[in-house]
């Protein structure tokens, strides 16, 4: 079973760099937010006197691992169904969770890759951002990001028949929660109902986690009701999506 997970892994890792347009885009569009907010807001500071770069890195970098995240596996399992891939898999010893497995082992690798690239560019004088000691605790946080926004890909793709309701339903979910959860706009300064609403939103919990963490304020509880909330959120849209899986169109 190890070498058949080794071997989905390899696989999903292959497919996933074969399109270099996707590839480069999946690395280059939290970049571009990152500039825009970046130089629009430079030398201004919020909450606390920490610069604005402060709050909207990891609001952006929360933002562009969990758009990976989700886009990666509501594509592949749409084509999978689609091209009666999942019908050959039903048919072998190899059960769905070590496919899904490997999908989860390339999304973690890829969100890693994002944030070490994205925060490696956000140190730049031009930027400014100022890495706390606590950086390590940022690790558990896109783990467990990269599984929640995963487990709504799913949902995605289990829903959807064609890459253009997949980008529909996707995009849907994930633009207006960019705003809502804070990830381009200090959560401080929304209105109170938007703030108290933003809770139900996984992207709040993993930029509120991430923002706290580089700007040094990784309290352990806090972090810990972050890390929670992202556990939950896998945790309901796996059971949607083990509601809404199908093996076939045909079925």
């Amino acid at each position: 079973m190890t070498t058949a997970s080794g071997a989905l892994t390899r696989a999903a890792y292959l497919a996933s760099v074969r399109d270099r347009t996707t590839v480069f885009f999946t690395f280059a569009f939290p970049l571009v937010f990152l500039l825009v907010f970046g130089l629009l807001f430079r030398g201004q500071s919020v909450e606390g006197g920490l610069p604005y770069i402060n709050y909207v890195a990891p609001g952006v970098l929360a933002w562009g691992v969990g758009n990976a995240a989700l886009f990666g596996p509501a594509f592949a399992l749409m084509h999978w169904r689609r091209d009666d891939i999942l019908r050959l898999v039903w048919r072998t010893p190899t059960p769905l969770a070590t496919v899904l497995g490997s999908r989860f082992a390339v999304a973690v690798s890829v969100g890693l890759a994002q944030a070490v690239l994205f925060t490696a560019v956000a140190l730049l004088p031009v930027f400014g951002l100022r890495l706390s000691g606590d950086w390590p605790l940022a690790l558990p946080l896109l783990v467990l990001g990269v599984a929640a926004f995963l487990a709504m890909g799913l949902v995605v793709g289990s829903l959807a028949d064609t890459p253009e309701a997949v980008a529909a339903i996707a995009n849907c979910v994930m633009v207006p929660m960019a705003f809502l959860s804070g990830a381009f706009y200090p959560a401080d300064l929304l209105p109170g109902w938007i703030r108290t609403f933003s809770w139900v939103l996984p992207l709040r919990y993993l930029d509120h986690g991430l923002t706290n963490v580089l700007a040094g304020r990784g309290d352990p509880g806090p972090l810990a009701l972050d890390c929670a909330g992202l556990a939950g959120f896998t945790v309901l849209f796996g059971l949607i999506a083990a509601r809404t899986f199908r093996w076939s169109n045909r079925t």
